[in-house]
């Protein structure tokens, strides 16, 4: 059932009206007054002034046991000392201004490099420029959960800077969460002239339309976006100095949209040497081929935590994850670096030749029409040939089954019932039954019995092999003078009439064996026998 909100308007007394289909917590306003505004200083000296006088004889008890602190009085004393801070994290601390008085901030803290105004009361970009403006040693700067709404003109923000004197040393901006679209990111980052690194993470963003020139950027963070492919990003080639560029989070699965020639796709410089891949959807080894195309610089890569290091879509190939780490390693020529794992000269030459072998693998079990077409879909075939020896290949023959497949952990068993086994039976009884390897015989003998009818444990499992043995001492016998021809008995007498081979017959005993171990062949006939 929906819940009503009732909305009082405090300025026109209008009322209105809103409907959730979830449940809602209706509060008094007057249950608990809300935390107070602060500005900068404020902060700062509520969470590194100098506390009251403590208690000493008050007892602290962790986990039900006493603990003394020591050493604590010195920390909180060095930490008083606002001026020689250089480290300052108040984030979460209700900051909602700076300072009203001229100077006050440069006065109490001057030495800020590093501050973090995250998750506060801020809502005005020129807020932050009056705090920045004071600290001239600033060179970190994260403002990452705040609302500003002063951020709309975003074609005068860029051309014209207002506030690009208040960061003049910042090199490393972190704005995640901040909800800004790719625009606003642009504006903004026109105010820093010395930018290095740009973290602007959690912001929604699938596709980067616009680009922006910052000839010192070096690094840029886009984690926990929504881009689907790497074309949504590819605006970010016009950044000549960048060497990295960390994606991880998003739902990359594709480098574009298909069809696409990968020789038609523009590439990043040669300066972009690691990026970040984690925790996207990659699924596909065109997706690690074309990375050579399109990051031609990159020396390190991280690609954990994709669907491609869980099993490969290739049918009937299911790798591991140490096959899935060779077979990228080997993909991409000139990686230093995997998953922050170093690679050997070892590692490549191994991951080559294994990555090798599968190529040569799989052109093995394709028609001879289609070699070219399986060679295509690897583009390093040739450069491994060159670098390790081409591979024999050696084709299969038709009918040779994948081992990975289902069809070839099962064998076809027929099983046979001679006329006259019952009392009655006139025919023979004849039924086929496929049977995996793995089964063991008193589980083989569990089917048989029910699919005949009989109590398994009274029955004998004799397989015909199809092969033909000698029968013993029949040369003998043909040897043997007329004239002293003795008296034989009935068994020496029928085996004499079957010639002078026999047919192989192997019975199947109770026991916990695999049956697929004690029967050769994809197919067996088997006779049963009761006891």
């Amino acid at each position: 059932m929906a819940l009503l909100f009732i909305i009082g308007h405090r300025l026109s007394g209008q009322i209105g009206f809103s409907s959730s289909p979830t449940a809602a917590s209706f509060i008094l306003s007057s249950s608990r007054t809300a935390d107070p505004e602060q500005s900068l200083v404020a902060a700062v000296r509520e969470k590194y002034g100098s506390p009251a006088a403590i208690d000493a004889s008050e007892v602290n008890v962790v986990s039900g046991k006493t603990v003394e602190e020591v050493g604590f009085d010195k920390i909180r004393a060095q930490q008083g000392r606002l001026h020689e801070l250089k480290i300052v994290l108040v984030d979460g601390q209700r900051i909602s201004t700076a300072e009203k008085s001229a100077l006050e901030i440069r006065n109490v803290c001057p030495m800020i490099e590093e501050l973090d105004l995250s998750r506060n009361l801020l809502s005005s970009l020129a807020e932050v420029a009056r705090i920045c403006t004071e600290l001239y040693r600033l060179k970190s700067l994260r403002i990452n959960g705040n609302r500003f709404s002063d951020v709309c003109d975003v074609s005068r923000l860029a051309s014209d800077k207002p506030y690009v004197s208040a960061f003049p040393k910042v090199t490393e901006l972190s704005m995640d969460e901040v909800l800004f679209d790719w625009g606003w990111v642009i504006g903004i980052v026109a105010q820093f002239q010395h930018l290095k690194s740009l973290e602007v993470s959690m912001n929604g963003f699938k596709h980067l339309q616009n680009h922006f020139i910052s000839e010192g950027l070096t690094s840029i963070t886009l984690e926990y976006n929504g881009f689907q492919s790497l074309t949504n990003v590819l605006v970010l080639q016009k950044l000549v100095s960048l060497e990295v560029l960390k994606l991880k989070g998003n739902e990359i699965s594709k480098i574009a949209e298909q069809p696409y020639e990968i020789s038609e796709l523009s590439a990043f410089g040669n300066q972009l040497t690691y990026v970040d891949l984690s925790n996207n959807a990659v699924s596909e080894w065109k997706f690690v081929d074309d990375l050579n195309h399109i990051f031609p610089g990159m020396t390190a890569l991280r690609l954990s935590h994709n669907p491609i290091y869980k099993t490969s879509k290739d049918a009937g190939s299911f790798t591991s994850m140490d096959d899935s780490y060779m077979l990228t390693l080997a993909r991409i020529r000139k990686l230093g670096t995997l998953n922050f794992s170093k690679i050997s000269s070892a590692d490549r030459i191994n991951s080559e030749m294994f990555y090798l072998s599968q190529i040569t693998k799989q052109i093995s079990e394709a028609p001879e029409s289609r070699e070219k077409e399986v060679i295509s879909q690897h583009p390093r075939f040739a450069e491994l040939c060159e670098s390790h020896g081409a591979p024999t290949i050696v084709r299969k023959e038709a009918g040779v089954m994948n081992p990975n497949f289902l069809e070839a952990r099962l064998i076809t068993f027929t099983f046979y019932l001679p006329p006259s086994s019952h009392e009655g039976q006139t025919e023979e009884i004849r039924m086929v039954r496929e049977i995996p390897m793995s089964f063991d015989v008193y589980r083989v003998k569990g089917l048989v019995g029910r699919m005949f009818g009989i109590r398994p444990l009274s029955l004998r499992l004799i397989w015909e092999t199809g092969e033909w043995d000698p029968v013993a001492g029949y040369e003998e016998w043909e040897e043997d003078d007329d004239e002293e021809v003795e008296e034989i008995d009935e068994e020496t007498a029928a085996m004499r009439e079957r010639g002078k081979w026999m047919k192989r017959e192997v019975e199947i005993e109770d026991s916990t064996r695999r049956v697929g171990n004690l029967v050769d062949g994809m197919e067996a006939v088997v006779r049963l026998e009761l006891r």
